[in-house]
């Protein structure tokens, strides 16, 4: 068996360890004397050293940018997971703001329509469409308690919508002009003829019984006539249009489709007449006219000049 040879790598490695250990104690205590001389060797040691390793300098850079770059985009994306969030807060802001404004807009609407300056009103809020395929109604949080009473008419910001059918307590339904079995008394402006609008479950109900239809023509103004002492006269309720089938209809002024404000108008019938013959005496009480004869004796002695005591 062969023998091995003497170990002499085992003896050099421990000596340059040691040797490597003892420059870096000297260079760690040489680096940590506060000295001027020291100090002025320390730079110098730099300037010949430092320029000579900027290609091992290159990988450090790198990678410390690279710990920098992940680091603003760690944050980038911390920012834009806030402004997400925040931009959907602004988003159900800017959507309560919208509805707020068009609740708004509607209730300014109500406040500038031009009605009788006799009639006061009550302003309710749609709570649900109660209407079907053979009815059109809606509900009011309007009732008895509000001195709500059938048969008043119902109004939004821009015109006629329907009368009160029914009265709760707390609310009230409303039967749109459009439903079948609306029935309205018109006058057509400006030539002033007289039509009853007729509901037929359509968004376009017709105009039925015109006087003169020669004189409608379509764009004229449609008002409440006041006929039947049901609606009160100068409502508007909408314009005239030419149906495709050629007959008459009204475009309604109110708007339908957006329905949340409905005016409740406060309308009095007028007073019923019971004595006709007290109001025809009450009216010609300072009439006077001429005396006719209670006999045909007074009325022979009108007629004689001469002696109009004595009878012939």
């Amino acid at each position: 068996m062969a023998r091995k040879g003497p170990d002499f790598a085992t003896p050099v490695r421990r000596v340059l360890i040691a040797l490597l250990a003892l420059a870096l104690l000297a260079l760690f205590l040489f680096w940590r004397i506060d000295s001027p001389r020291a100090e002025m060797m320390r730079t110098a040691l730099i300037d010949r050293i430092v320029p000579r390793f900027e290609w091992a300098l290159v990988p450090v850079t790198q990678l410390s940018q690279m710990v920098s770059g992940f680091q603003s985009y760690a944050r980038l994306y911390e920012q834009n997971q806030e402004l997400r969030r925040e931009l959907q807060r602004m988003t159900a802001w800017k959507e309560a703001a919208v509805q707020l404004e068009q609740e708004n807009s509607k209730l300014l609407a109500l406040n500038n329509t031009r009605i009788d300056p006799a009639l006061t009103s009550v302003t309710g809020v749609v709570m649900v469409d109660s209407g079907s395929a053979f009815r059109q109604s809606v509900l009011l949080n309007v009732g008895a308690r509000d001195g709500i009473i059938e048969g008043w008419a119902t109004m939004d910001g821009l015109g006629l919508v329907g009368r009160i059918a029914g009265v709760g307590q707390r609310i009230s339904r409303v039967i749109l002009l459009t439903d079948p079995s609306s029935r309205l008394p018109v006058t057509i402006q400006p030539t002033g003829e007289r039509a009853l609008l007729a509901g037929d479950n359509t968004p376009l109900p017709l105009l039925e019984f015109i006087e003169s239809g020669d004189n409608v023509r379509p764009g004229d103004r449609v008002v409440t006539s006041g006929d039947g002492g049901v609606f009160p006269a100068g409502l508007l309720v909408g314009q005239v249009v030419q149906g495709g089938d050629g007959r008459m209809r009204l475009r309604m002024a109110a708007d339908y489709e957006r329905l949340e404000f409905l005016r409740v108008l406060r309308s009095h019938p007028a007073e019923a007449v019971v004595d006709s013959d007290a109001v025809i005496r009450r009216g010609n009480e300072g009439f006077i006219g001429p005396q006719l004869p209670e006999s045909p004796v007074e009325a022979a002695s009108a007629s004689d000049p001469l002696n109009p005591g004595t009878v012939p």
